[in-house]
């Protein structure tokens, strides 16, 4: 039994490997590119609409309104990124239904290619709201002795992000493994849909942990407007 989709080498040349993490993770984003596509390529804005174009829409609705709802003023600004994420790892969960498939998710390359892609939008959203003086400055405060505190802060739920999705895709991914070996027949079945179900609900965090991130790092900062002081006229 393969732990991570990294053991399973299709092509070999010198340190040169062509595993099937690398062949099922272009495998999404052709299925992924070619899908949106095909879906976008005749969008009506009448009554009339394809079933896919109504099911782009409900997905494409869900995710701006988590978004907005986790408090970032613009969600449609950060749609392209988030939903990106979200639809990688959960078309990845989606696709163990079918056979000889192994998700790039349950190896620790892919998810820490993922959540590095967060590590660096999170200041390039930062930066672009506040400027670089505003987001560097967020790093001292409340004191500038917070400073090491808060860089150990970036980098250590970066390694969270990857060692979370990582951890749970690979333990589902081996479960359904030795379920089959065990019982080849209604159990295993079960195991699937209840590992669908994680791997949508792991899209949702990992997606939902990057728009936290993201929010973080363009708070608006609130500044104070002392009142005018009030003058009392006394006639007499």
């Amino acid at each position: 039994m393969r732990l991570t989709p990294d053991e399973w080498i299709f092509w070999q040349a010198g340190f040169i490997k062509l595993n099937a993490t690398i062949v099922f993770t272009w495998a999404i984003m052709i299925v992924l590119t070619v899908g949106s596509l095909r879906i976008t390529r005749k969008l009506s804005t009448n009554h009339e609409r394809s079933r896919w174009q109504n099911l782009l829409e409900i997905v494409v609705t869900g995710i701006v309104q988590q978004i907005q709802s986790i408090g970032l003023r613009e969600p449609r600004k950060y749609l392209g990124f988030i939903g990106t994420l979200f639809l990688f790892v959960a078309t990845a969960s989606l696709f163990t239904i079918l056979p000889f498939y192994e998700p790039p998710t349950g190896s620790l390359s892919t998810t820490c290619a993922l959540a590095l892609c967060v590590f660096v939008a999170v200041p390039l959203f930062g930066i672009e709201d506040q400027g670089i003086a505003g987001y560097l400055k967020s790093y001292l405060e409340p004191t500038f002795i917070m400073l090491p505190f808060n860089l150990i802060s970036e980098i250590s739920r970066t390694l969270a992000l990857a060692i979370r999705l990582f951890g749970n895709m690979m333990s589902g991914a081996m479960i359904i493994g030795i379920l089959l070996s065990i019982t080849p027949f209604l159990f295993p079945v079960v195991m699937t849909l209840l590992g669908l179900l994680t791997g949508m609900v792991q899209a949702y965090i990992f997606s939902i942990l990057a728009a936290v991130y993201i929010a973080a790092a363009t708070r608006v900062r609130e500044t104070k407007i002392d009142p005018e002081p009030e003058t009392e006229t006394i006639k007499s």
